[in-house]
């Protein structure tokens, strides 16, 4: 698959530079059409289920065709590292336009306003939004500040978020200042995008405050549970 050179940088708070490449509109097309396919399967599945039960199962089904229409895409843009199916298949996947994971309500601002890029027909206002713009940002990423990249070609495998949010919080070990405090924080935000060797070379930066730890990333993702609250 062809990318088009449309690179960009963005500075993390931890000093690093993420070389990100946005997907053009032939890839996100045909993982939208992956993506309309399983819900239009979905839909059959629901509608069949519904005429077992009568009245009483257009109800349901209604409730559940809103609900795939405007959360299938939040669901897997939040909760699967910003890649519904189709997207996964095309190695691409939502974020925020600074690198970031989507948050919950970007990916709904983003999708709420599908239905003005769908118009006049077949997305035609989002596709022109693309077109004029190097990020190539349909109206709902422009409104919500995400962006649909490439995943960058890397054999090692990341941290889970899963398998983050089982640590148990750590108290501070040394007395720090806010913005370092803030570092942490910022640092624990991305450690699911980041690869587990780069997310070590990161935390040992931090020197004697991860000294004698086993796996220094999650030992500051530990410690920021505490410094947000997650006790």
């Amino acid at each position: 698959m062809i990318q088009i050179d449309t690179s960009y940088s963005v500075a993390t708070p931890e000093g690093i530079h993420l070389h990100l490449t946005p997907a053009g509109p032939v890839p996100r097309m045909y993982a939208w059409s992956i993506d309309i396919l399983i819900r239009i399967f979905m839909y059959i599945v629901i509608a069949f289920l519904a005429n077992l039960l009568g009245n009483f199962g257009v109800g349901i089904a209604l409730i559940g065709i809103f609900l795939i229409e405007w959360f299938y895409p939040v669901f897997f843009e939040v909760l699967k590292n910003g890649q519904t199916p189709g997207k996964k298949a095309f190695g691409i996947y939502v974020a925020q336009e600074n690198g970031a994971p989507v948050a919950v309500g970007a990916s709904m601002v983003r999708n709420i306003i599908r239905f003005i890029d769908f118009f006049p027909a077949l997305y035609g206002f989002g596709f022109v939004s693309m077109m004029l713009n190097n990020k190539f940002q349909r109206l709902g990423d422009l409104v919500a500040n995400t962006v649909v990249l490439y995943k960058p070609v890397d054999s090692e495998k990341p941290v889970q978020n899963d398998e983050l949010d089982k640590l148990p919080a750590q108290q501070l070990p040394i007395a720090l200042s806010l913005k370092e405090q803030q570092s942490i924080i910022s640092f624990a935000n991305r450690l699911g995008s980041l690869h587990e060797e780069r997310t070590k070379e990161l935390a040992e930066f931090t020197g004697p405050l991860v000294a004698g730890q086993q796996n220094p990333a999650q030992y500051l993702y530990a410690i920021a549970k505490t410094l947000v609250g997650k006790t």
